[in-house]
């Protein structure tokens, strides 16, 4: 069963939705009001409030590399000398994407989890709600991620910029005196790693697939700065992939990868990356860059002996002289509606306590939840760009850009890595020129609009 079958079976699993989203979202808000031992999130003194609560639940999440190297029964150990009685039991799911949609659909996972790909809507059939979205909004960054009718139901644990890993040694010894800033000047910085050393200038981590998706990550930061293109926006464009000729906008993202493979500045056999192996090869100087969000700065610097050389640095496109930098929340916390409210409560306190005191934000390198939560050090090249976040969607218009998505089959959220794929094929055989791909997607896209009966218009 694909990703977009088994989301067509969660919702209709969900065959009362109106009433089972009613009854959870009045359940959740109204909690506070009949039942005065289950708080709200903002509400919670971690230290001094349900020091002496009794529970036990359970916790599922992708980090499998945290569970295996004692980092999350570390964590756990530190959270329980503060609330001894309550019980963690931790999960990490090795398949996480699709393994806890299954479980989502049978409710058989526990009380907290990663919230996976699913539609807005679907948030209060099987989340507790934390407070309204403007509560939330003071007390959390990104706090409208998983919102629906003005309601928050996750809380990210950590939050990801979205850049580029790099080896600093590899780019000193390259030439490379200062980090690009525009498409031209990348590529140009790519043959100089080609020409004067001897690591792969861009390794694209074509096999494993996934990690193609990060360059659907930039969309928003290339079309004017305009924090609300990704979500008001970009499912009305009638024409997002048209070449704006200044080096921005989405096509000279995609183009870049597309002209560092046609150069021969990528590995020597796409088909044959290694995501395991090219952590270790980064540390070791072996690979110049890759294009990945802000989660994977740790991975690399743990991956050898030469973590000081890895850096974290803005993606290459300038718009009218300023550079801006996407952040979002990466997995976001999630709590069981159906959970009892002992559990519930203790959930509360558990992702409160992860979100403030635990500092497993920080040695993620990730950019920080908490309102009060410092920068890490991984962001300074970040220095001069202006940070932008994408705006919510407009009511009644949350679910727009993931019905669009499905119907075009491009999937710029989640699960478009074959389009991205097909990018580095055409170039690297010269099947397709990229203004090829670019019209076909142009085709797919207006397709899904008119199926949808979107109002489009040119931005």
């Amino acid at each position: 069963m694909n990703r977009i079958s088994r989301r067509d079976f969660l919702r209709g699993s969900a065959a009362g939705a109106a009433t089972l989203a009613l009854s959870g979202l009045v359940g959740g808000l109204a909690a506070s009001a009949e039942d005065a031992s289950i708080p709200a999130y903002s509400d919670i003194v971690l230290g001094e409030d349900y020091t002496d609560l009794e529970a036990s639940i359970k916790f599922i999440h992708h980090k499998t590399d945290r569970e295996e190297d004692g980092t999350m029964a570390d964590l756990i150990a530190a959270f329980n000398e503060v609330y001894p009685n309550i019980t963690i039991t931790t999960e990490g799911v090795t398949d996480y994407a699709e393994d806890s949609l299954l479980r989502l659909s049978t409710g058989d996972w526990g009380d907290v989890m990663f919230i996976p790909a699913i539609d807005a809507s679907e948030l209060p059939t099987y989340f507790y709600p934390y407070g309204t979205l403007e509560e939330m909004d003071e007390q959390i960054n990104f706090a409208s991620a998983y919102a629906f009718d003005g309601i928050s139901y996750g809380i990210p644990y950590m939050g990801n910029a979205q850049g580029i890993v790099y080896n600093k040694a590899v780019f000193e010894a390259a030439g490379i005196t200062e980090i690009p800033k525009t498409p031209d000047d990348f590529i140009a910085a790519l043959q100089l790693i080609k020409d004067n050393t001897d690591a792969i200038p861009l390794y694209t981590n074509y096999a494993a697939g996934w990690t193609m998706g990060a360059w659907d990550a930039y969309i928003g930061i290339v079309s004017d700065g305009d924090a609300t293109y990704m979500n008001q926006k970009f499912a009305h464009d009638e024409d997002p992939f048209s070449d704006p000729g200044d080096g921005t906008g989405a096509y000279n993202v995609y183009k870049i990868l597309y002209d560092a493979t046609a150069n021969g500045l990528i590995e020597d056999d796409y088909t044959t990356t290694d995501w395991e192996g090219c952590k270790s090869m980064i540390n070791n100087g072996e690979i110049g860059c890759m294009v990945l969000g802000s989660w994977a700065y740790i991975q690399m610097v743990e991956a050898g002996d030469n973590g000081d050389d890895i850096g974290y640095m803005p993606f290459p496109i300038t718009v009218d002289g300023t550079q801006y930098v996407s952040a979002g929340g990466d997995y976001n916390y999630a709590i069981n509606v159906n959970s009892s409210d002992t559990n519930i409560t203790a959930a509360l306190v558990f992702v409160k306590w992860m979100t403030v005191e635990s500092g497993w934000c920080e040695l993620e390198g990730g950019y920080p939840i908490d309102k009060t939560g410092a920068m890490p050090e991984v962001f300074s090249a970040f220095d001069g760009c202006e940070l932008m976040a994408d705006e919510a969607a407009l009511e009644g218009e949350e679910t727009l850009l993931d019905e669009i998505n499905s119907e075009s089959e491009l999937s710029f959220n989640a699960g478009g890595n074959s389009k991205i794929q097909r990018i580095v094929e055409s170039a690297f055989t010269g099947a397709e020129t990229f203004d090829d791909i670019m019209a076909d997607w142009k085709a797919a896209w207006n397709d899904a609009q008119d199926y949808l009966g979107i109002e489009t218009t040119t931005y």
